[in-house]
């Protein structure tokens, strides 16, 4: 039992619950104190256990309800019809054509699996399937193409070889009993499917979700179609919580410094030097802040949304961040984005300047007579855009004296390197005052962008 507790927590985190080992090991303290005895008690105590929102009860109920079942013993047709038939006559329902009576289990000398199918006993059917299952390390199971695999050794494992063996002597003797066992074998084929299934959706969503995020993650971010829209998002923030991870907990473990020992033997001189009171090295650490100005004319709106989403997930590892969307002029979305849902505030930000030409000198301007005091020498400023200001004047100047005076200036531009630099883009030309210029077109790329800049914080 303890092995298919380790199975469940492993299907419960492929179902999107996030169970620590620590957790695991409450949970199997609590279920020894409850019993299997009582299902609906058992499911109570995962969930309390367990779950940590109400996103996850419901995953880990559903997870619960599908890791607990079984399917049925599929019945073949004829014999269902048989039984029926049965019951209305008052017959006995085991005799076959021949007048066999002895519970479906011919005098013949037929294989275990073959007596097991004629009997219709599901239990027993259940539990060979449940040990074959084991035998053929179902819970191995990861992709979708290894469903025949799997099925097939589950066969193997119950005997069917010495099935077909008992099927190809009866064809010629006993030719009704042969359909019997044929029918029966249709059905036990199609029950051995469901279970292998069925482990599929448990075992296999952790490597399917794992390969479709792979996927995602290098898809370029201008062409991500309508369906992936919320699956990207859903990655953006696995993003964030995973840098949120990585660099919140070292910041708060360094932020105490290490040991001041003149300032502690000096503080504890009347106790003889026994360091009751200590003395701790401050290393000062900037406060880091980011002001993020984000393009989304049309050709890049789409990354600007997860640009945009990823950033203000960061708030606990950046302090001050302010955000700002331009087309051909720019406006201040900080309070946009923290106040709405993701898709409410690009929709109004959209409305507001999206989807127009870009002017990059005109949306330079209006930053520098309205915001270019928000701008210190802690500041990384990040500029998200493709440099390309069709033709007008593109301000350089401005994006000068921004990087003058802030930390770094970073500049992502979702086009290809190649591009850079031909028809109207201006790229070249603003690399010349930026620290970084990278490219940034898939959610990889920026995701590792900004694990770099929040790393220097550290």
């Amino acid at each position: 039992m303890r092995e298919n507790l380790h199975r469940f927590f492993r299907a419960a985190r492929g179902a999107g619950v996030r169970v620590s080992p620590a957790e695991s090991i409450d949970a199997m303290r609590a279920v020894s104190k409850v019993g299997f005895a009582d299902r609906a008690i058992l499911r109570d105590t995962f969930l309390l256990t367990l779950a940590k929102t109400q996103d996850e009860k419901r995953a880990l109920g559903d997870c619960f309800d599908l890791f607990f079942s079984q399917p049925e013993p599929q019945q073949d047709t004829a014999e269902q019809q048989k039984t029926d038939d049965a019951d209305k006559s008052g017959a006995n329902p085991s005799a076959d054509a021949h007048g066999d009576t002895s519970g479906g289990a011919p005098n013949e000398n037929i294989g275990p699996l073959a007596q097991m199918l004629l009997s219709q006993d599901r239990s027993a059917i259940s539990a060979a399937i449940a040990n074959a299952s084991g035998a053929a390390s179902l819970p191995d199971i990861r992709y979708f193409t290894q469903r025949g695999i799997f099925q097939t050794r589950i066969l193997d494992a119950m005997g069917i070889q010495r099935l077909r063996d008992d099927i190809d002597n009866l064809t010629a003797s006993n030719p009704a009993l042969a359909e019997r066992l044929q029918e029966a074998l249709n059905g036990l084929r199609g029950t051995v499917r469901d279970t292998v299934s069925q482990a599929l959706l448990l075992y296999g969503r952790e490597e399917t979700e794992n390969l479709r995020n792979e996927i995602l993650r290098n898809a370029p971010l201008a062409r991500i179609e309508p369906r992936q829209v919320e699956q990207m998002r859903t990655l953006i923030r696995q993003i964030a919580r995973r840098l949120r991870e990585r660099y919140s907990k070292p910041r708060k473990r360094q932020r105490r410094g290490h040991l001041d020992v003149r300032r502690t033997l000096r503080r504890n001189a009347a106790w003889g030097g026994i360091p009751f009171l200590t003395a701790w090295k401050r290393k000062h650490r900037d406060r880091p802040k980011i002001v993020a100005l984000c393009d989304v004319s049309g050709s890049v709106a789409r990354v600007s949304d997860f640009f945009l989403l990823l950033i203000h997930s960061l708030h606990e590892v950046v302090d001050d961040v302010r955000s700002f969307a331009f087309s051909g002029n720019l406006i201040e979305v900080s309070d946009i984005l923290e106040s709405k849902s993701p898709e409410e505030a690009m929709k109004e930000i959209m409305a507001k300047v999206g989807f127009g030409s870009s002017d990059y000198g005109n949306s330079f301007a209006d930053f520098e007579d309205e915001w270019m005091n928000t701008i210190t020498p802690q500041t990384t400023v990040i500029v998200l855009g493709d440099a390309r200001s069709n033709n007008l004047d593109p301000r350089a100047d401005i994006l000068r004296r921004i990087g003058e005076r802030s930390k770094r200036l970073v500049w992502l531009n979702p086009e290809g390197r190649m591009t850079w630099g031909f028809g109207d883009s201006e790229m070249p030309r603003y690399a010349t005052f930026c620290t970084v210029v990278r490219q940034c077109a898939t959610a990889q790329q920026l995701e590792r962008v900004v694990s770099d800049i929040v790393a220097t914080y550290q």
